[in-house]
């Protein structure tokens, strides 16, 4: 029986056989990079959303696979599929302070950005900040990678990244946040806690990983 479940492993098997993530196969497509991303494929009311014949078509052209082949992908047990790679987008701390680069809710927007590969399941809404500069040492080194999901419920002593409205982006631990303002402790003594207004916060984003 063709099911909803099956169709989407179909395509998350079909990336996985030709080295691409779902958003790197909706790319080569010319598709939209989040059209297979888990997260569109409910929708909001959480009824099973499917993927169009159109799009199916597309992936099975780029991948220059043949429909004989897709077909007995979809014919294939789940559990025998291989396990689909999760990749989120990787941004750097600079475009992270610029105008353009995110929504009001924190999350990247746009396309052509690169991608990296986590070594478990990220949330559709995650994506990647580069550690740049010092000011987070000793927690975090230059160069590193934080994993970040924009939305989740933030709680005392998480991690998280904060972007004001001035464009200034930080990494900090959450000391107290009320109506009126958050309070940050810097992971490096070196830089001053932080005490900032509601009104002068753009979004928190709680650290859910780090390439440490």
């Amino acid at each position: 029986m063709l099911s909803h479940d099956r169709v989407w492993a179909a395509i998350d098997a079909l990336a996985e056989r030709y080295s691409l993530s779902a958003s790197g196969l909706a790319r080569r497509a010319g598709l939209d990079s989040t059209a297979f991303n888990k997260s569109k494929r409910l929708s909001s009311d959480g009824r099973p959303r499917w993927p169009s014949t159109e799009s199916l078509a597309k992936i099975i052209e780029a991948t220059g696979a043949s429909l004989d082949e897709f077909m007995t992908l979809l014919g294939s047990r789940s559990d025998t599929l291989p396990a689909q790679r999760s990749t989120v987008p990787l941004v750097g701390f600079a475009q992270a302070g610029a105008g353009g680069f995110f929504d009001d809710a924190g999350f990247p927007v746009g396309h052509g950005w690169d991608l990296v590969e986590l070594p478990s399941q990220s949330t559709a809404a995650s994506y990647a900040l580069k550690v740049q500069g010092d000011s987070m040492l000793p927690l975090y080194r230059n160069g590193d990678v934080l994993i970040v999901e924009p939305g989740a419920r933030v709680h005392k002593g998480d991690r998280v990244v904060v972007k004001t409205t001035a464009g200034e982006v930080m990494a900090k631990v959450l000391s107290r946040q009320t109506e009126k303002s958050i309070a940050l402790f810097s992971l490096n003594p070196d830089h001053p806690n932080r005490d900032i207004p509601a009104h002068d916060i753009e979004w928190v984003a709680r650290i859910v990983w780090a390439s440490q």
